[in-house]
């Protein structure tokens, strides 16, 4: 596990790219990174600036009453054609994930699919996900921990 403290909105830019940069794409599923953390600790803005390494024109925000969104990746330099962004805040299980596609998602090696809140779907969840946590330190300041 790695931890980073980040101060701004840029450094948060700076973070995803490299960890984008940095994944070892999965072969045979779709990437899954897992985003823990209090509102407010950073999620959806490590997303939004994980569109913005992609070039995704889309305005990203949380999810939070469609449960996800989907956004076709223009800079397919790393071979993902799809950023899927779940906020599973409003599930009740699993279950209700399996309904939006959630098998035939992750089988596909070309999504990279982030999930806000997931202990709400943990039981759906491939065993080896990729985990980054936020936490609120003050106004500017998130303590990042990641593998």
């Amino acid at each position: 596990m790695e931890k980073k403290i980040i101060k701004n909105i840029e450094e948060m830019r700076d973070f995803a790219d490299f960890y984008v940069k940095n994944l070892k794409k999965e072969q045979n599923r779709a990437e899954i990174i897992i985003l823990t953390g209090d509102l407010g600790s950073g999620k959806t803005t490590f997303t939004q600036a994980v569109a913005n390494f992609f070039k995704i024109k889309d305005y990203i925000t949380s999810p939070t009453f469609v449960i996800q969104k989907q956004y076709k990746i223009e800079d397919n330099n790393l071979g993902f054609e799809n950023l899927i962004h779940i906020d599973a805040y409003r599930l009740e299980s699993g279950e209700e994930l399996l309904n939006l596609n959630w098998r035939e998602n992750i089988q596909d090696n070309r999504n990279i699919i982030f999930i806000e809140w997931p202990e709400r779907v943990k039981e759906v969840l491939p065993k080896k996900v990729k985990k980054i946590s936020f936490k609120f330190i003050d106004e500017n300041k998130r303590e990042i921990i990641y593998d």
